[in-house]
């Protein structure tokens, strides 16, 4: 068995704003709440690799795991790999972008695997990872959409 979610939502923003804002990892800890603090550990061209460490769980745990990620922007997807796996056997994720009427649709797909172990099945894991993208994609949600509201209400710059 093998765990696959599938999650979307829909920005009103723009595209570019929207890739800018989720693509630009060193911000990461304050576009997501989840994370503490993201260490870019090398760049080859599109991918990066970097570490990222989440805030104290429940117990006071850190998890930190080393990932690669993968930009291609006219294709409108990422894609990313645990490279420290952790309690995963394998962590594969695909995030998509499309430009709507109502505005930016973005799309997480994550295909993983928990090792035998793990102190957590394929399905908790499942459901575990749908419920908090679902509160990390509303929360990049408002996010994005103040900072559009914000640049829509700047006054023009005289030039």
């Amino acid at each position: 068995m093998s765990g696959h979610t599938e999650n979307s939502i829909t920005i009103d923003a723009p595209l570019d704003l929207v890739w800018d804002m989720t693509n630009d990892i060193e911000n990461w800890p304050q576009l997501f709440s989840e994370y503490a603090s993201l260490e870019v550990l090398s760049r080859d061209g599109d991918t990066t690799s970097f570490r990222l460490t989440m805030h104290p769980d429940e117990n006071g745990k850190v998890w930190s795991w080393v990932s690669e990620r993968t930009v291609d922007r006219a294709a409108r997807t990422v894609r990313a790999r645990r490279v420290e796996t952790g309690p995963f056997a394998h962590m594969d994720i695909r995030w998509e972008y499309k430009e709507t009427p109502a505005g930016t649709h973005m799309h997480w797909v994550q295909d993983f695997a928990m090792k035998p172990e793990a102190p957590v099945d394929d399905a908790w894991m499942t459901d575990n990872i749908n419920a908090n993208s679902r509160v990390q994609m509303a929360l990049i949600r408002d996010r994005i959409e103040q900072v559009a509201r914000d640049r829509r209400n700047a006054p023009a710059v005289p030039g």
